[in-house]
């Protein structure tokens, strides 16, 4: 495993072609969707960012396997058009792949915001968290997670301040949002927490 405070490791297949996003330092930079399946049967939506000269060795195609490694990155978007905090991962890594599916992730950075600890309609506890990751340069990625049950328990313990380790996977979640008097969906990005250390 990459040691780095920031690795997201993915094998699932393409559910669409890379389209462009940016450029920036003279550099193009495209999207994609790619779904990587749980052990549920439900499915996380994740989008992947990747720099336009590593797909000039690539078409990817839809459904195409394929795996990514790279760091969990945190974009505020000012537009006003979509989410305001936006979260893909930025390849550092990709190739295709027939493995199986996969979603881990491993953070290392500060409790940013105090946790917030509540129960699902189903009587679950949850907690809420988000972690500031640095990045090289003086940048940070300040990224959304979630611990279930006796973790969250422990996680709502944590301070502003606090220095943790967190594994787990990269989620999507579709929720409805009442804008101008009508519901509209949305998807949150999230890292669902399996283990925290300190």
């Amino acid at each position: 495993m990459d040691e780095t405070n920031n690795y997201v490791e993915l094998c699932g297949a393409a559910a669409g072609r890379p389209e462009y996003s940016h450029t920036g330092r003279g550099e193009k930079y495209y999207v994609f969707p790619l779904q990587v399946q749980r052990l549920s049967g439900n499915a996380d939506t994740i989008n992947i960012l990747v720099r336009g000269c590593m797909l000039e060795q690539m078409a990817i195609d839809e459904c195409a396997g394929i795996c990514v490694k790279g760091e969990l990155r945190s974009f505020n978007n000012r537009s006003g058009e979509g989410s305001r905090l936006v979260i893909t991962v930025f390849a550092k890594e990709i190739y295709f792949t027939d493995e199986p599916e996969r979603n881990f992730v491993c953070l290392s950075g500060t409790i940013c915001k105090s946790p917030t600890l509540r129960r699902t309609p189903m009587g679950r506890q949850i907690c809420d968290l988000m972690l500031a990751v640095n990045r090289r340069y003086g940048r940070s990625d300040y990224l959304p997670c979630i611990a279930w049950g006796g973790l969250a328990q422990k996680a709502s313990e944590l301070n502003v301040g606090d220095f943790i380790k967190l594994e787990g996977r990269v989620q999507s979640r579709k929720y409805i949002k009442n804008e101008n008097g009508q519901s509209v969906e949305k998807t949150a990005f999230e890292v669902s927490a399996v283990k925290i250390t300190q």
